[in-house]
């Protein structure tokens, strides 16, 4: 049985000191629907499941020994997208929100995500009229950047900004060819964040520049989810080994860089932060 408690229910920015997460095994993972650029490349190839599986229990582990207390949603078999936690929920504050999936292949992971909040007895709001989804939302403080793509649309920030008004809610349109705004953005502490800024128009990309140093990805590491690496406190960052550049300038401010084999699993379009969702950050 999994205890949480529904006032430790947490999240005020993407950096703090990980303690509760969900994830998904990748235990029916598979290229059904190609659905972004990077399915394009492996649609032939296809996921192998059992190096899939592997990744991501090392990535598990690996999250275990830094203290990281792990909770796993099981997966289902109509779900070949389930192993992207991030997606189907977010923690803003003190409240958790339940997406709402625009991509059919997706749909209906956020009723098993519902069902096992009520059988924990845990509260959350649901969209039901409007496409978000958790790739999207980014939250620094009292900031949420929402990012505004064929996932997740203006009357969801719209929504969204109704529900929270202590919060300041911006929209940050991209070329939704990226699939999630954390696939083009993504904060690393209050002072940095990772950019791939050839997705986002330049007046975006300078407001972002004035409020942190911007560290560039290049379109290369890009591909390989270089931008979607996992922040879990106290500078520590999950990273691919093969972003090198990534992870020779994420060093170079600072941050331990903790390097798992995540190859099989980015084939389907996301890395470490689609892959988990944070439910406590102290």
């Amino acid at each position: 049985m999994v205890k949480i408690i529904q006032d430790q229910i947490h999240c005020q920015n993407e950096y703090g000191t990980l303690q509760k997460v969900v994830l998904c095994e990748p235990q029916y993972m598979e290229i059904k629907e190609v659905i972004n650029d990077v399915q394009k490349k492996y649609k032939h190839d296809n996921i192998d499941r059992s190096l899939a599986i592997s990744q991501h229990q090392l990535f598990e582990q690996t999250l275990r020994n830094a203290g990281v207390e792990v909770i796993k949603l099981k997966p289902s078999k109509n779900h070949p997208e389930q192993v992207f936690t991030r997606d189907i929920g977010f923690t803003l504050g003190n409240r958790f929100f339940i997406s709402e999936m625009a991509n059919p292949i997706r749909q209906g992971e956020e009723e098993i995500l519902a069902q096992w909040m009520n059988e924990h007895g845990l509260s959350y709001m649901e969209f039901s009229n409007y496409s978000i989804e958790g790739g999207d939302v980014i939250i620094d403080g009292n900031r949420v950047f929402i990012g505004i793509s064929d996932r997740t649309c203006l009357m969801a920030v719209e929504a969204l900004q109704k529900e929270l008004p202590e919060f300041e809610v911006i929209p940050i349109p991209f070329n939704s060819k990226y699939l999630h705004l954390d696939c083009v953005f993504n904060i690393l502490s209050s002072e940095d964040a990772l950019i791939y800024p050839d997705a986002l128009d330049p007046e975006i990309v300078n407001s972002l520049a004035s409020m942190y140093h911007l560290i560039e990805v290049s379109e290369k590491e890009q591909f390989s989810m270089g931008t979607n690496v996992l922040s879990i406190g106290q500078n520590r960052v999950f990273s691919l080994p093969i972003n090198q550049d990534v992870n020779n300038q994420l060093r170079k401010h600072g941050y331990e860089v903790l390097e798992v084999d995540f190859s099989e699993i980015i084939k389907s379009g996301g890395s470490f932060r689609c892959c988990s969702m944070p439910f406590v950050r102290q």
